[in-house]
């Protein structure tokens, strides 16, 4: 008796059979037979046909990763939670949706701090007043925008805290506010690699003109920026530039004469956040002011202004400590909890 083991190998699964065999009588038995599922998911299997190998250990610790920054972010605000709670400084509606028993500082309900469900099931902002205080002030400073959204509150009550008393519940929510906005922490032996002939920009178009060429049948435009800066490729198509400001990645170059080439590149947030992020530290500083009053003063002059991912991008965690530790001490001269010992032992 002959045994043979047979295999059929596929992409996802292994397909197996041990068979006895007797050539001479031309008789057999299958011993035993199986398969084996390789568990991968369909974008793995695609680019596993079209030959790019993918470890899946690699991949598994990528997950690994990610929830891992989950449960760290989701422990910090359980922690904060809790203290907040003892502080007495959560609003009623939002720490009844809260476990302070069994998972603390746990959400039964995810809610917001800064809206609470009417006995109607309609959602009612909490800081009426303050927007109402807010949308005054805008107008007073010559905002001329249609409508002031709700969520711009924060800005203002960040202003605010800095110098005037604000509620205990507002100044929860901007506590849980910075809870979420840490900024970026450079570790020890983790540097940023930055070029100093890189920067990023924010370029308004002021002109464009008519080279007299064409390619393709199409007339070539060349474009000038208020800045006098000109743009190192000629375009066709103009409508999406005239009075647009314009974001790049200009690498800068000292040629043999002493002439400056500069060279225009689209931004790609993955791969250009260095100079984003420095560009960004650099206007803030050059304002002289914190992260939050920078954010109120920008849209008093812009009212389409678009803040998160923006305005303010990937900035140093320094800029959000400074701002809180400036606002928790203006607001121990008004709230006697943020100085009692025994309270702070709690």
């Amino acid at each position: 008796m002959k045994k043979v083991l047979g295999l059929d190998l596929g992409t996802n699964s292994i397909g197996w059979a041990l068979v006895e065999n007797n050539q001479e009588v031309e008789a057999g038995k299958i011993i035993d037979c199986g398969s084996r599922i390789i568990p991968m998911s369909q974008d793995v299997l695609g680019k596993f046909d079209s030959g790019v190998s993918l470890s899946q250990t690699a991949e598994r610790t990528g997950y690994r990763a990610t929830r891992r920054l989950y449960q760290r972010d989701n422990l910090r605000r359980d922690r904060l939670h809790r203290i907040l709670q003892i502080l007495g400084f959560l609003p009623e509606h939002y720490s009844r949706n809260i476990d302070f028993e069994n998972k603390l500082g746990q959400f039964k309900t995810e809610t917001k701090l800064n809206y609470r469900c009417s006995p109607e099931g309609k959602h009612q902002f909490i800081f009426e007043n303050s927007f109402l205080e807010m949308s005054q002030d805008l107008r007073n400073k010559g905002f001329d925008g249609k409508s002031i959204p709700k969520d711009w509150t924060i800005y203002y009550l960040r202003c605010k805290a800095l110098t005037q008393r604000i509620t205990k519940e507002e100044l929860a929510w901007i506590i849980l506010n910075f809870n979420q906005k840490r900024g970026y922490y450079q570790l020890r032996g983790d540097e940023v690699d930055t070029d100093i002939n890189k920067e990023f920009v924010q370029l308004k178009v002021n002109s464009i003109k008519d080279t007299g060429s064409k390619v393709k049948g199409n007339k070539l435009y060349e474009v000038q920026f208020e800045n006098g800066w000109l743009y190192d490729k000629l375009i066709t198509k103009t409508e999406n530039w005239h009075g647009q400001v314009k974001e790049f990645i200009v690498s800068t170059k000292t040629l043999k004469s002493g002439e400056l080439k500069r060279t225009f590149k689209a931004v790609d947030s993955k791969q250009d956040w260095p100079a984003i992020k420095a560009k960004t530290e650099n206007d803030i500083e050059g304002s002289g002011l914190y992260v939050g009053q920078y954010i109120y003063d920008h849209i008093i002059h812009h009212a389409a202004a678009k803040i998160r991912g923006k305005l303010i991008k990937t900035i140093e965690r320094k800029f959000y400590k400074a701002e809180l530790k400036a606002i928790l001490d203006s607001q121990a001269t008004y709230h006697a909890e943020l100085k009692d010992k025994s309270t702070l032992n709690k």
